[in-house]
């Protein structure tokens, strides 16, 4: 219902602009090809970088999966969750079973599923605090500062807290009794251990984690070059200052999937906030439309055909 309302809430919007949008349209026509190839590759990119931590995760417990099939399932994976509102849990159960089904163990798949989307939240929130200290004072990056700061200081008081021995201790036992009282839990932690080890067996320290994480920010900083890219194949001034914290910003609606890959939703914050920061309504709403084709409309079919081989491939293999 929520989705229904969203997308009609969208719809009337374009309708009281209608001739922003033919205004828009007739940008599109006058796209430079050779420029929209930028922000295609960059696109591509983005999407790698996200099958490869992934990938990274999984060697380092134990599972190979070769680029091929990662990047194939990620596709896959990403046409299933824009699909449907509420598409990721679809999506995430889907992965979690082809992942499975080529001997990853179900608390592994589980934990890797899980470090990888905190990979991928943390380094959206290292983007939109970046992108809120360059777009200066003002605008949609001063609430966001504080609510920065707020987590900020919330994570000091945790971490000076849990300097006491005392606490630690606490919270060892109280996790090692839920650990014994549920087995679920008690796998996913060894799972998850296990990454852990792996990880130090290939090089001690943090240090072996900083390529996963590298690859998760990679992930978010490719698609704001695409969304970049799109602006200049039409020749719209980018807004360098606030890029970051748009494109971030625009991730979220996306994100949450409330509509059918945020349909509606995304396009009327992105157009909304490119506007905020000097763009024209026309150009920002042919900007938002093309970056919405690159990374949304185009990536569906392929997807959707990755879905069908594998599905398919799937089912030989079972008889």
């Amino acid at each position: 219902m929520l989705a229904v309302l969203l997308v009609g809430g969208a719809v009337l919007i374009g309708l009281s602009r209608r001739d922003e949008l033919f205004d828009a349209f007739h940008q599109l026509a006058r796209v430079h090809w050779p420029k929209l190839a930028v922000a295609l590759l960059c696109e591509a990119w983005s999407l790698l970088c996200l099958a490869a931590v992934q990938r990274w995760l999984l060697l380092a417990g134990g599972l190979r999966v070769g680029r091929g099939t990662i990047n194939s399932l990620n596709l896959a994976s990403n046409a299933v969750a824009g699909a449907l509102p509420g598409g990721a849990a679809f999506s995430a159960a889907w992965m979690y079973r082809e992942l499975r089904r080529r001997g990853g163990e179900q608390a592994l798949v589980a934990a890797v599923l899980v470090v990888s989307g905190a990979l991928s939240a943390v380094t959206l929130v290292v983007e939109l605090a970046v992108g809120a200290l360059l777009a200066g004072a003002g605008g949609p990056g001063q609430p966001l500062r504080r609510v920065l700061v707020g987590l900020a200081a919330t994570l000091l008081v945790t971490l000076l807290i849990f300097r006491s021995t005392r606490v630690r201790r606490g919270v060892v036992r109280r996790w090692r009794r839920l650990r014994d009282r549920h087995r679920r839990i008690g796998r996913a932690s060894a799972a998850l251990a296990r990454v852990v080890h792996q990880a130090r067996s290939v090089e001690p320290g943090i240090k072996p984690w900083l390529w996963p994480y590298l690859l998760a920010q990679l992930n978010w900083l490719l698609d704001a070059a695409s969304l970049a890219a799109c602006l200049w194949a039409l020749d719209i001034a980018v807004p360098w200052r606030g890029l970051l914290l748009v494109s971030g910003l625009g991730q979220i609606p996306a994100s949450t999937r409330i509509t059918p890959g945020g349909l509606g939703v995304t396009e009327t914050s992105l157009a909304a906030l490119l506007v905020f920061y000097g763009i024209h309504s026309d150009e920002a709403i042919a900007a938002t439309l093309l970056y919405r084709i690159v990374s949304y409309w185009l990536l569906q079919p392929l997807g959707w055909a990755c879905w069908l081989a594998l599905t398919l491939h799937g089912r030989r293999g079972s008889r």
